[in-house]
């Protein structure tokens, strides 16, 4: 690698990332010794260009999926397609897949420069370009000049945008990455992935990862494709998983919530607490009919405190979190029924008779 740092190469020139677009074919994988399949009959599909987080808890499919894709395992059924073309069964080296893995998996005995460069090396790039196209990676992460200096002295942020550049530098159709941002701490993990979203745009590359984190997915992705025990509750942009949750698991997944029963009549729920009832407008998911039994997702910031004397469902404050700019409440309203709220308003205190209302509508009823 010696020759990838001399001092007779040409100038960096941009990556030219040529985006492909993925499709997955009602994939399957088994394991041996399990009843039930690790990933089952999954389809799904990301435009070129397009920024696509698989989302789940552990043991979900996710990272069974991304293995899948990347070639590292091989599903029992369904294909993997590039630009429509089948390459299930093609070999990881032969598929122009950038990777960035959680570990990132950088070399401690290289350079940055040479970590970068590994990935040409491998694919026999001639020497001579191997130096501008690292450089060039280097500077699109944010690291120009950074290419001598020993990776042991990179802070986390910094190795996982070398990890990031050493996956961009072969100009891949696709770019995977596991968990790309769990080895960093709360701030520098905001701040990160932010750089990370802002870069993939930039470049306009196709990229799907994978995350347990929600905060990650929403800050990151396009769209979001939830899984569960191998199968695909729902896909499509945050907003939309978060207001318009198809499912009672997507609902109790995605963000927070408090699932009130509520009867609903194709435009409106009803729902009662206590003796107390509100009716408010709503809307469902068309597998949702009138007459079954549903459940109401009520969002935190949906719901206001007022003077117990008002309107609403009384309640209790049972517990209260400042969380910066707002306060997040725990309001009992009936036995066993407890509603979080989520207010700029500080002055309810632990014991604080309050009435409950919903003042963001419409809410999404989901099957109970």
């Amino acid at each position: 690698m010696d020759a990838v740092l001399g001092r007779e190469h040409p100038e960096p020139v941009p990556l030219e990332v040529s985006a492909g677009a993925l499709s997955l074919d009602r994939l399957t994988r088994r394991y041996p010794g399990r009843d039930q399949a690790a990933v089952h009959e999954l389809s799904l599909d990301v435009g070129a260009g397009e920024l696509l987080a698989l989302v789940g808890a552990s043991g979900s499919g996710k990272s069974t999926t991304l293995r899948m894709i990347a070639g590292s395992d091989t599903p029992d059924s369904g294909r993997v397609l590039i630009d429509g073309e089948d390459i299930t069964h093609r070999p990881p080296q032969k598929r122009d897949f950038g990777m960035v893995y959680q570990h990132y998996a950088l070399f401690p005995h290289l350079s940055v420069a040479e970590n970068v460069a590994f990935g040409l090396e491998a694919r026999r790039v001639p020497r001579a370009s191997q130096k501008s196209r690292a450089d060039a990676a280097l500077a699109t992460v944010g690291l120009a000049g950074a290419g001598a200096r020993p990776v042991q002295t990179l802070s986390g942020g910094e190795q996982q945008r070398v990890a990031l550049a050493r996956a961009l530098v072969i100009e891949p159709r696709l770019l995977l990455l596991d968990e790309p941002l769990s080895n960093l701490d709360p701030a520098l993990r905001r701040s990160t992935r932010e750089e990370l979203r802002a870069t993939l745009r930039r470049l306009g590359v196709t990229a799907v990862f994978v995350t347990h984190d929600q905060e990650d997915a929403f800050a990151v992705a396009d769209r979001i494709a939830l899984i569960r025990e191998g199968r695909l509750l729902q896909v499509g942009t945050p907003e939309e998983l978060y207001d318009t949750p198809r499912s009672r698991e997507v609902a109790e997944f995605i963000g927070r919530s408090t699932l009130l029963p509520a009867r609903f009549d194709g435009t409106r729920a009803t729902i009662v607490l206590g003796g107390h009832v509100i009716v408010v407008a709503a809307r469902a998911d068309a597998a949702v009919s009138t007459g079954q039994p549903v459940v109401a997702v009520v969002r935190p910031d949906a719901i206001a405190l007022a003077p117990a004397e008002g309107e609403g469902w009384p309640g209790t404050v049972i517990s209260r979190r400042f969380a910066g700019t707002s306060v997040v409440y725990q309001v009992q309203v009936a036995e066993g029924i407890t509603i979080e709220a989520e207010s700029d308003a500080r002055e309810h205190t632990e014991g604080k008779r309050v009435a409950v209302t919903i003042v963001r509508t419409p809410v999404t009823v989901v099957p109970a």
